[in-house]
């Protein structure tokens, strides 16, 4: 099982999370049937989305983070709950992979230039939505970029999936969150840099052994260090028969009828798990009774 660890300097001047995503990324390449570089960017995503959401203090809150570039992968989404559970998809799971002259996978290519969009709904009220250009398309970057620009905090972003070159599955999956608070003095900043400098990317140190709690430590190397919280997360899609009835119930009722007329039925997939769903005639029938009362 994946886990989110959060840690914090005794000081208060730094937070950081870290995730262990293998699980997720891998569920999700198998769901989606991702080539390498599509498994690459989703799976990245995915741990971004899964530590971000596990920030946010109301229990109803989620956060979406969609990238549209114009690349060949198209756009892609990651949607996570307060808890870090996480789900997404990938418009071209299919996507051609290419690398970089050093082997690495090249998911700048795929993504592309475009727009990063994160909304953060608390549950009630209205959500917050932040709009930023990809500045990269690696993921990371763009996340950091998000946090500098959208929310004033200074933060370092490192996401990382490892992929069999013979298999093409994910092996490893992961990412580190470090964010500077407000009682961070140059001091603090100076030996955060230093550490950063001095890290592994997050796959070497999976591959290595090492845990959440183990990255947390090796970014706050030369803090004292508290834990904040631990937890399990997964990739979880909430979808079922009853809620894509409610979807069609929402529908004008010409459309409901043109629905019986012309398919007698209804099919609808969902794009996070793939499952399919199948409403016949007369389910269609009963939704429309049930609407003109």
């Amino acid at each position: 099982m994946d886990k989110i660890i959060r840690c914090i300097t005794s000081d208060g001047a730094v937070m950081v999370s870290a995730i262990d995503s293998t699980d997720i990324a891998y569920k999700a390449s198998v769901i989606h049937r991702t080539s390498p570089v599509a498994s690459a960017a989703l799976g990245r995503l995915l741990s971004a989305a899964s530590m971000m959401g596990a920030q946010l203090k109301s229990a109803k809150s989620s956060i979406n983070i969609r990238f549209e570039g114009d690349g060949e992968l198209g756009a892609f989404m990651a949607v996570a709950d307060s808890y870090g559970n996480v789900k997404g998809f990938v418009t071209n799971p299919a996507c051609p992979t290419t690398h970089y002259e050093n082997g690495k996978l090249n998911v700048a290519e795929a993504v592309g230039a475009g727009i990063v969009s994160v909304m953060k709904d608390f549950g009630e009220g209205e959500p917050y939505i932040g709009k930023i250009p990809i500045v990269s398309g690696e993921i990371a970057e763009d996340i950091t970029n998000y946090y500098a620009t959208s929310e004033q905090i200074p933060t370092v972003c490192a996401l990382g999936v490892l992929i069999d070159k013979e298999s093409e599955q994910v092996l490893l999956s992961g990412g580190l969150l470090i964010q500077l608070l407000p009682g961070a003095d140059d001091s603090t900043i100076d030996k955060i840099e230093a550490n950063v400098g001095k890290l592994d990317s997050v796959t070497s140190m999976l591959a290595k052994g090492m845990s959440a709690l183990d990255m947390c430590k090796a970014a706050l190397d030369g803090f004292e260090v508290e834990v904040l919280d631990e937890f399990e997360v997964k990739y979880v899609c909430g979808c079922s028969k009853e809620k894509i009835r409610n979807l069609i119930a929402a529908m004008p009722v010409e459309e409901i009828q043109a629905m019986i007329d012309e398919n007698h039925g209804a099919e609808a997939n969902c794009r996070f798990c793939n499952k399919q769903y199948t409403f016949s005639e007369g389910e269609l029938s009963a939704i429309l009774t049930e609407k003109k009362k």
